[in-house]
Parts: structure tokens; C-alpha cells; sequence
């Protein structure tokens, strides 16, 4: 079980108060990441680009969103995070990947060149369509949230549990139902109604949507297999069961 972190006096309260520091700042970055991505997408990228030049801007936001995409694919491998759980409380392993990832996703979005061109635009009333599309995955992303507990995943539980001197969870419990009774990455399938739902798609918008689904096309495969390791047959029989990874008839 993870050390009880120190309450007992007044100077080992001072340790205790800057780890609660650490871990809810994490949590708040990175619900500022998310907020600064919203803006990003729907203010910054939405502005039309000048210039004929596509290759360099591209190829600088793939190289930006694969330095972020990079991190992900190492963190969640189980070899890396029993090799840092060597070096750091179990506790505090959730929250150091909040903090990083928060990071550079805030980088790749501050940094995000602008690209020439539009994909798309839809006029009224077909607009309406997209901005229902936006929606509909800003509905998903928050019901995804509260089925795999977001405190969880920010690295605030495994703290609350230390902090209370209680055993930590092992795992979030594999979710089935709703949702994932259709997809079994629903956030996944949420990001893409949300990125690629603007009416008025840019060139910077369709980079940034094409780049980050393109990624994500490419780890569920290498998340599945850290699902298989941590809920092992049980996952097994739930792929059987629902055969979408993340668009229902296509992928």
C-alpha cells in the first residue's frame, strides 16, 4: 500500500500541504489545457490564413502534435511507469502525467502554425449541423468524464487515498455500458464529432483535426494492449462484444 503521507505535526504538515499543492495544481492545468484548446480551435484556428505555402506549416504541426503524442505512447506503457514508480510514490504518478501532458498540449496549441486554404464551409441552415455536430461531442466528453472519473485520471484520488491512509483503487473499473456498449473509445469518437464538425473548416482546422485523429487511429491499437494487461480476459470477450474502436462502421 502507498505511505500515508504526514498529518501529525506541524512541520510534517508542511510536506503534505505542498504535495496537495502539486496535485490539484495538475488538476487545474489541466482543465486550463482544455480550456485553452477550445479557445484555440474555435478563435485562433479559425481565422483564415494567408499564403500558398502548405508542406512547412503541416509539417510543423505533425512534429509538434507527435512531441505530445510521443509522451503519451511512453507514458503508458506499463514498463515506464514501473520504472518511475520506482523513483516516485505511487500517488504521485498520475500527477506528473497530468502536469506534462497539460504542458505540451497547451505548447502544441500556442505554437500551431496557421495553414492557407478552406476545407469547407457550410452555409445556413447546414451550419446548424455542425455546430449540432460540435455539440454533440462536447456532450460526449463530459458524459465520458463522469463514467471514468476525471479525478481519477487528473491523479486527485490516488492522493485522497494516500492522504486518507485508505488502499487505493487498483484500476478504474472497466466501463461496458451506454456508450461503450457502441464505441469502445467514446472520448475518442467525442474529439472527432468536435474537430471536425466547425462549419467553417480552415486549413489550420483541418490539420490540427486530421493530425490528432490520425494519432489517435494509431494508439488505440497500443492503448488496447495496456487494457488487455491491467482487465486481461475481460477485455478480451468486451472487444468481442463490441467491435467499433472509436466510429461506428468505419474504424
Amino acid at each position: 500500500m502507498t505511505p500515508p503521507l504526514p498529518r501529525t505535526t506541524a512541520a510534517a504538515a508542511a510536506p503534505a500541504l505542498a504535495a496537495a499543492a502539486v496535485v490539484w495544481g495538475g488538476a487545474l492545468l489541466f482543465c486550463v489545457s482544455l480550456g485553452f484548446f477550445a479557445y484555440a480551435y474555435l478563435i485562433r484556428f479559425g481565422r483564415p490564413a494567408s499564403g500558398t505555402e502548405l508542406v512547412q506549416p503541416v509539417a510543423i504541426n505533425a512534429a509538434l502534435f507527435s512531441m505530445f503524442a510521443l509522451h503519451h505512447s511512453v507514458m503508458a506503457r506499463s514498463a515506464a511507469r514501473a520504472r518511475l514508480r520506482q523513483r516516485v510514490p505511487a500517488w504521485l504518478e498520475r500527477t506528473l502525467y497530468t502536469w506534462l501532458s497539460s504542458v505540451l498540449f497547451i505548447l502544441v496549441c500556442a505554437w500551431w502554425q496557421p495553414v492557407p486554404g478552406l476545407a469547407y464551409r457550410l452555409s445556413w441552415p447546414w451550419s446548424l449541423a455542425g455546430y449540432a455536430t460540435q455539440l454533440a461531442g462536447v456532450i460526449l466528453t463530459a458524459w465520458g468524464a463522469r463514467a471514468i472519473d476525471v479525478l481519477e485520471l487528473a491523479g486527485v484520488r490516488p492522493f485522497l487515498a494516500a492522504w486518507r491512509n485508505v488502499p487505493p483503487r487498483p484500476h478504474v473499473p472497466l466501463k461496458t455500458g451506454g456508450l461503450y456498449a457502441l464505441v469502445r473509445h467514446p472520448l475518442y469518437l467525442a474529439w472527432v464529432l468536435m474537430v471536425f464538425g466547425a462549419p467553417a473548416m480552415t486549413g489550420t482546422r483541418a490539420a490540427f483535426a486530421c493530425v490528432s485523429t490520425l494519432y489517435l487511429i494509431v494508439a488505440i491499437p497500443l492503448e488496447e494492449r495496456g487494457l488487455i494487461e491491467t482487465f486481461g480476459q475481460e477485455y478480451r470477450r468486451y472487444q468481442q462484444r463490441v467491435r467499433w474502436r472509436m466510429i461506428p462502421g468505419l474504424y
